[in-house]
């Protein structure tokens, strides 16, 4: 089965298995888990943070750094689309009291800063206190240019705010720009990065910080149930992940090129690619004929007005070439129209 719905489904590799059995671990609640507290440094030192904090889960850490840079009744300014404001279940409002202010994104994937200085709300009583800058890297594969990062930390600067990337994946971003993954972090008061999308590791996210930072979001991150015990065997997984598997991001951005290249060899006319995906445009009909057309040639898209098409390491050239011969093959038949 080809799936292209995201890079969450990559499989472990063998290696990777091998260095989760054979991880030492210990009690991480305790903070005596040698590889947790292994991972967390390798990197808080590869981000430029002083400290870093591991958990389950992008959307914890996300929400841990909401928590632990804003107070109940303070705001956040955010995309409309952005993982931390439209697909984390509202968390930050319901843990924590926290007000997003939500701003359209530009259709590169970035949000106007002139906008974000006009939605910063005055120092009144009668306005949420604006306290934190939201931005995603990548965004729908979208990756924020150096100098923007470097004009929004100017602007929260300015403006005594400070400013979380939610960095889901941000070694994509990195990657594409072919720099170091601490020339985008730098910009940042706090970053959370994914283990377990292009990175291919089951289970994980890190949070970076100042070590103050830090400690405050592992108390929060004991609140909000995700304190783990032998958590080594996961971490394990993040540390051959990020020694093994960054520098083959290059080829998932490469089938990226090559899908949306050999689409428009057939007709149809995708956004992208964009690092490692690609969008298409479709009637919501035609877009569940052919999540039906290609299941049964086992491709596995997400149906949708919009749908996205996302290459990782579990697909192969060879894999890239039979999706392009199923759309072509779609596009012969009478009820299809590229």
């Amino acid at each position: 089965m080809i799936d292209l719905r995201s890079d969450t489904v990559t499989q472990p590799t063998t290696a990777m298995r091998a260095a989760m059995a054979a991880a030492v671990v210990g009690d991480d609640v305790y903070g005596e888990d040698p590889t947790v507290n292994r991972l967390e440094a390798v990197v808080a030192e590869q981000l430029g943070f002083a400290a870093a904090l591991f958990a389950p889960s992008g959307t914890q850490t996300n929400l841990l750094a909401l928590l632990t840079h804003c107070q109940r009744g303070d705001e956040y300014i955010v995309g409309q689309q952005a993982h931390t404001y439209k697909y984390e279940g509202g968390g930050a409002a319901v843990l924590g009291g926290i007000q997003p202010q939500p701003l359209e994104f530009e259709a590169d994937g970035r949000l106007d800063l002139p906008r974000v200085a006009a939605a910063i709300k005055p120092d009144d009583f009668h306005f949420a206190r604006t306290r934190l800058l939201c931005l995603e890297n990548t965004l729908g594969g979208r990756v924020l240019p150096l100098d923007y990062l470097a004009a929004a930390r100017r602007l929260v600067d300015a403006h005594g705010l400070s400013l979380h990337l939610d960095g889901a994946r941000l070694f994509n971003a990195a990657v594409a720009l072919n720099v170091e993954v601490a020339a985008i972090t730098r910009y940042c008061d706090s970053v959370s990065v994914c283990l377990s999308k292009g990175l291919g590791a089951p289970v994980g996210s890190v949070l970076c910080g100042d070590r103050d930072f830090i400690t405050a979001a592992r108390r929060w991150r004991k609140m909000t149930g995700g304190g783990m015990r032998q958590a080594g065997i996961l971490a394990a997984a993040g540390l051959h992940a990020l020694t093994h598997h960054v520098e083959p991001l290059a080829q998932d951005h490469a089938h990226a090129a090559r899908l949306a290249q050999g689409l428009r060899t057939l007709g149809f006319d995708p956004d992208g690619p964009h690092t490692n995906m690609l969008f298409l445009s479709l009637e919501p009909s035609q877009a569940t004929d052919l999540a039906r057309f290609l299941h049964q040639r086992s491709i596995l898209i997400t149906p949708s007005a919009r749908v996205r098409l996302v290459t990782h390491r579990d697909i192969d050239t060879a894999a890239i070439d039979r999706v392009i011969a199923a759309f072509a093959e779609y596009g012969d038949c009478p009820y299809s129209t590229p």
